[in-house]
């Protein structure tokens, strides 16, 4: 989210299409994310994003990004269980819209899109002459089995999103409509994520599984090398709408390295773009990489599940509100970089209600009294889950805890175990935890907030919360009331479940200075002009 907007206050929109359509040329496509400020760079010139020379791809482009980010959880955007797995997959995927740098809806694989006059069908309009990456038609045709397979397939994660949708259909090579069980105007943010991306069906209707490690889509680049929890190696894809803007030949994707290790493994060449914790900005900056920091929807939570001791009393929930200092744990664990929040959303974006800046400010007495007014003054026993290695602000957040009289033991997850365990099962009562954001901020109170939701361990729901969200649903995201309405629903959840926000945390990138200057975007990094 741009800072300048930040500081003056400002809130920002979120226009979806609610009555006509919105087209965005090419050229207006590729300006996504380039708007003043929209960028920090902490001593960064920005490298040359002009095409390299030589052969290989239309744009010309030789070049290799090597990304020391993560891998996700699949490479099948209906099986993804991470939200931050959208960044991997959008290598590999296009969906059928995009935000731009203002969180709006605009058209990617769709290049426009209509409501009828109730609001319960949406049109959506592909461009013309669009391919998978096997070279294969991208059509209307593509488009409504895909969602279908998303919205009815068993095990799919990304069909609680998709429950008011009742059917979806071709008319003709390029019209997809989406007929819906009520007036919902949020489906151009909801389908530009995961929940948007199309799969080719010539491979999930003959072999499903494979896509869990061969993806199907028709993005930037092709997998052509796949080695579970080592790396990933792919292609520039020549089939891809926007080809000659891919200055790149090759891309290589790496998990995060050791927070040791970043900075060495970055100015060695090993990779050439890397993620650093906020602790080595200024050894990657003395060691001569480029240093940015983008703004993201990351906010880092503790998932709360209130089925199992000791969160089961709702007093110990309460006494966990108050009895986090988070400005210390985002000063030592996050060396300050962030900003310390009480919602899922941060300051400026729509979602955002400032009635809740200081709902749970740190008050230790105050969570103290709580515990000992509902008869647990000799303190309360637990355990605290953590993704291993943890992370400075588990041992941060026992410490705090246990001078307020909870006293938990901390128990690391490997990492292949954390999907499954926290996300699939709900088996943890308290896990340190991060959530990325979604493109619609409906989207996000499932994912946080309903039964039905991978961040909401205790699988509960909350009556005003769901009649206060089918109020936002039908509100057209450019109606004066929409976020009024939206930022009322932060409170009702805010208020009402256990989930424990912390701070909004920023992306650190360190890049090598032959890797042009990464853009700023709401929920991706994109590639379109960038050159190594």
């Amino acid at each position: 989210m741009p800072r300048a907007a930040r500081a003056a206050g400002t809130i920002r929109s979120q226009r979806s299409d609610s009555r006509s359509s919105i087209t965005l040329s090419r050229r207006g496509l590729l300006g996504i994310g380039l708007g003043a400020g929209a960028i920090f760079a902490l001593d960064a010139c920005g490298g040359d994003s002009s095409s390299p020379s030589g052969t290989g791809g239309a744009s010309g482009g030789t070049g290799t990004i090597t990304w020391a980010w993560q891998l996700p959880t699949t490479w099948d955007p209906v099986t993804s269980s991470a939200g931050s797995d959208v960044q991997m997959l959008a290598l590999t995927y296009d969906a059928l819209t995009a935000l731009d740098d203002e969180g709006n809806a605009v058209g990617w694989l769709a290049e426009s899109w209509a409501y009828n006059d109730a609001g319960d069908e949406v049109t959506f309009t592909l461009r013309s002459g669009l391919k998978f990456s096997d070279g294969s038609p991208l059509d209307a045709d593509a488009v409504a089995k895909s969602i279908n397979r998303a919205r009815t397939q068993e095990g799919s994660l990304v069909a609680p999103q998709l429950a008011d949708t009742k059917d979806v259909k071709a008319n003709g090579d390029l019209d997809v409509v989406i007929s819906l069980s009520g007036v919902n105007y949020q489906y151009p943010l909801l389908l530009a994520g995961k929940t948007g991306m199309v799969v080719n069906p010539a491979v999930f209707e003959k072999d499903v599984e494979s896509l869990a490690t061969q993806p199907a889509g028709s993005g930037p680049f092709t997998l052509t090398s796949y080695t579970q929890n080592d790396h990933a190696e792919l292609d520039k894809n020549d089939s891809f709408y926007l080809a000659d803007q891919i200055k790149v030949a090759h891309f290589k994707l790496y998990p995060a390295p050791d927070p040791a290790t970043a900075v060495a493994s970055a100015a060695s060449g090993q990779y050439n773009v890397v993620r650093l914790s906020a602790s080595n900005i200024e050894a990657a900056k003395s060691a001569g990489l480029e240093v940015q920091i983008l703004d993201s929807m990351f906010v880092s939570v503790l998932d709360v599940n209130v089925s199992m001791a000791p969160f089961d009393n709702p007093a110990v929930v309460e006494a966990l509100h108050y009895g986090i200092d988070r400005e210390a744990i985002k000063k030592t664990s996050n060396f300050g970089v962030g900003d310390v929040n009480y919602q899922p959303f941060p300051s400026g974006y729509v979602g955002h209600n400032p009635e809740l800046d200081d709902l749970y400010a740190y008050d230790p007495e105050k969570a103290k009294q709580i515990l000992a007014d509902a008869g647990l003054k000799g303190g309360v026993k637990g355990v605290f889950s953590a993704a291993a290695p943890p992370v400075p602000a588990v041992e941060q957040i026992q410490a705090q805890l246990k001078e307020i009289g909870i006293d938990l033991e901390i128990e690391t997850i490997p990492a292949t175990q954390f999907t499954q365990l926290v996300y699939i099962d709900h088996s943890k009562a308290l896990v340190y935890d991060g959530f990325a954001g979604r493109e619609s901020p409906v989207q996000a109170f499932q994912v946080l907030f309903s039964s039905t939701g991978l961040m909401n361990p205790g699988r509960i729901d909350n009556p005003e919360l769901l009649a206060q969200l089918d109020k936002v649903r039908a509100t057209p995201t450019d109606d004066p009331t929409y976020p009024a309405l939206l930022q009322e629903a932060t409170k009702i959840a805010v208020t009402n479940y256990p989930n424990t926000f912390l701070y909004n945390a920023p992306a650190v990138i360190a890049r090598q200075k032959s890797v042009s200057e990464l853009v700023q975007h709401p929920s991706l990094r994109r590639w379109e002009g960038l050159s190594a």
